[in-house]
């Protein structure tokens, strides 16, 4: 009899998704590779970021009981992950408030004609402007949720690089985890070469081909994350190419030697030169003259990628720019 009342009220405490072919995924158990990033972080930490909703006392009742393993092993919740640990998460069925939003399918659709380049270790897409990369702080669902769901039989689907929201272009997502490893590392060691298209305010330098600031975050009162040039800050350098020299603007091709938050942008302002379209780092000319050619997102394309996969060979992917983006250039031409 006390049995029954403990199950009864594990059920009501419990209440679990009923059962539907979209959460067949979610009852089976994934392989994580612990990357640069999850490196030196507590195993629980880790699991709660990795599975959103479930509770702390179901968390950690299966690593008590070994569901968790880590390396084929058990592992205590205060362990601290190594690069390249492989985290078995079990298959725990999520609260219905903690389940995923499910995502439009206008914006699959649109997401599906995307998709630059796929096979069996990669998935690459031309992510679209306004487009978060995962969900989180007020974002019922971003890129890799979206395309979890495009991919419902894709058991491991993890993103391999980030872009900031308004950032379009290309975007890395690696199928098993062996790929995910190898492209940390060539983008560690800067083995994978990333290009981007920016449109500046201003006739930029032709002489100003490297910008080295030092960048640091700086969160406001507001929450608004900005970043600064400060002699404190971590070292940061980006290369400007000039392509196109057009009525009070300058199209560059920028290569960012370093991976810092905003670094384009911030870079470009600290020259002098503002991106068109971008709320944060803007001076008034620019806003004036965007909002002149009718410009109403961020002119920051990731337009090219160069990087070599063994057994997969040398891979150069290229996305186009968008219709708004394209129509902005030909007005500053005429």
């Amino acid at each position: 009899m006390q049995d029954s009342r403990i199950w009864i009220k594990l059920i009501q405490t419990e209440t679990f998704v009923a059962d539907s072919p979209q959460n067949d995924e979610a009852r089976k158990a994934r392989l994580l590779s612990v990357d640069e990033h999850g490196a030196g972080q507590r195993l629980d930490n880790f699991l709660m970021r990795e599975m959103k909703g479930v509770p702390r006392t179901r968390l950690y009742r299966a690593l008590r009981k070994g569901e968790v393993r880590v390396n084929k092993g058990r592992a205590k919740a205060d362990y601290r992950l190594k690069e390249g640990d492989t985290v078995r998460i079990p298959p725990l069925r999520v609260p219905a408030v903690g389940a995923p939003a499910v995502v439009p399918a206008h914006r699959l659709d649109a997401l599906a004609k995307a998709v630059i380049y796929e096979d069996g270790d990669l998935l690459v897409v031309n992510k679209p402007s306004g487009l978060a990369v995962h969900g989180g702080s007020g974002i019922s669902f971003g890129l890799i949720e979206s395309l979890r769901q495009l991919r419902p039989d894709q058991a491991y689907l993890e993103l391999v690089h980030r872009l900031d929201r308004d950032t379009s272009g290309l975007i890395l997502l690696a199928k098993r985890a062996v790929i995910l490893r190898e492209l940390h590392r060539q983008l560690r060691e800067k083995h994978i070469d990333k290009r981007y298209l920016a449109l500046v305010e201003g006739k930029w330098p032709a002489a100003s081909r490297l910008i080295s600031a030092p960048l640091e975050k700086n969160v406001l009162q507001s929450g608004e994350r900005m970043v600064r040039v400060t002699a404190e800050g971590k070292a940061s350098m980006t290369e400007f190419s000039v392509l196109e020299r057009l009525q009070g603007a300058t199209l560059l091709e920028v290569r960012p030697i370093t991976g810092r938050t905003h670094q384009i942008r911030v870079h470009a302002r600290h020259a002098g030169h503002p991106l068109l379209g971008d709320e944060k780092y803007s001076n008034s000319v620019a806003e004036d003259l965007a909002r002149r050619l009718g410009l109403k997102r961020l002119f920051l394309h990731a337009v090219s990628l160069r990087f070599t996969l063994q057994g997969s060979g040398k891979f150069d992917l290229h996305a186009p720019l968008d219709q708004l983006l394209e129509n902005t250039l030909e007005k500053l031409r005429k």
